[in-house]
């Protein structure tokens, strides 16, 4: 038997070709020794092993199966659709859930482009962020998607799903644009078609996107009330009202919806009117005070040189002026 053909028998399973020598006819085949069993057994298994790795590759490539994913591993899209919301009951329902019955949905990711060995969520981003509040691990779909495919498939998952709120479509709209992204891609990505586009992005272009981001998605403002808003802002010199409105605890306190309500009432032509205020004067007509309105505050400037100790008369009397106010709104209601 020549070396080539012992080799193969041992490492391949081949038979080796009978030889020429009448003794090796004669004697039954030699067992194999320990040593070398040992490392056909060896080679057996790392052949396996580089078997079952290729067809894991190829399972997380064509995406056929779902794998466990440690979250850490999982970055975020490139170009966020959401706005974040700071009171989100949906979210809490969401956590319980999955923590009760398990992630029923896998999200689905992709291999990142830029650091191997990680992987980048192209949609799932509150399933993700739920199974890392609970500190479990992550079930997913792994696809090898171009940068379109991405934000097409993140924004088909919101038709299928919670859909995004009207200004949550246009800032998606905007940032992909303001990324390079085609606008027949866009379109795709928000389901809508040429027209509307152009008017969603329009209207994010005008909104501030910081003051966008303070509301939230406010779900219930249509296109109409977000136009409306965004002409108020380009007419109306109406930044230090929605500060005041931004900066105070009743904001921060309220829901998304109630947010775009306090910030789109102050920018209302009625509510530019009533925060000139107006001044007050005595019945002699000696000018002695000024009311000032902007957003959630009302300032009354007392003229002390025409009537001294006025401001601090009025100060020592609010209990009694506040009483005498709630008896007044109160026989009010009664009456309605």
């Amino acid at each position: 038997m020549s070396r080539k053909d012992a080799l193969n028998s041992l490492f391949l399973g081949k038979a080796a070709p009978p030889s020429s020598n009448s003794s090796a006819v004669k004697n039954p085949e030699r067992v194999r020794s320990g040593a070398i069993g040992a490392m056909g057994t060896s080679l057996q298994e790392l052949t396996q092993g580089a078997r079952a790795a290729a067809k894991l590759q190829e399972q997380l490539l064509t995406g056929d199966h779902v794998v466990s994913l440690d979250p850490a591993l999982i970055d975020p899209s490139p170009i966020a659709d959401r706005l974040p919301a700071e009171i989100d009951p949906g979210f809490d329902e969401l956590v319980s859930s999955i923590e009760r019955d398990g992630q029923q949905v896998p999200i689905l990711v992709r291999p990142s482009p830029a650091a191997p060995g990680r992987f980048q969520i192209a949609y799932g981003r509150r399933r993700l962020r739920a199974l890392v509040r609970l500190a479990h691990p992550v079930k997913a779909i792994v696809r090898d998607l171009s940068d379109d495919e991405v934000v097409v498939a993140q924004g088909r998952e919101n038709l299928d799903r919670a859909d995004l709120s009207f200004i949550e479509k246009a800032l998606f709209a905007k940032r992909l644009e303001d990324s390079g992204y085609e606008r027949a891609v866009i379109m795709s990505a928000i389901s809508t078609d040429k027209s509307d586009l152009s008017r969603y992005i329009s209207i994010a272009r005008r909104i501030p996107e910081e003051l966008a981001r303070q509301i939230g998605p406010a779900v219930k403002a249509g296109r109409a009330r977000w136009h409306t808003l965004a002409e108020a802002i380009d007419k109306s010199k109406t930044g230090a009202r929605i500060d005041d409105v931004v900066a105070s605890e009743g904001f921060r306190a309220a829901d998304s919806d109630t947010r775009f309500n306090m910030v789109f009432k102050v920018t209302a032509p009625s509510a530019e009117r009533s925060s000139k205020g107006g001044a007050w004067n005595t019945p002699e007509g000696r000018r002695a005070a000024l009311v000032e309105r902007r957003g959630s505050h009302t300032a009354i400037t007392f003229d002390e040189r025409r009537v001294p100790e006025f401001a601090a008369f009025v100060a020592a009397r609010l209990d009694a002026l506040y009483s005498e106010f709630a008896n007044e709104e109160g026989d009010t209601e009664q009456k309605q």
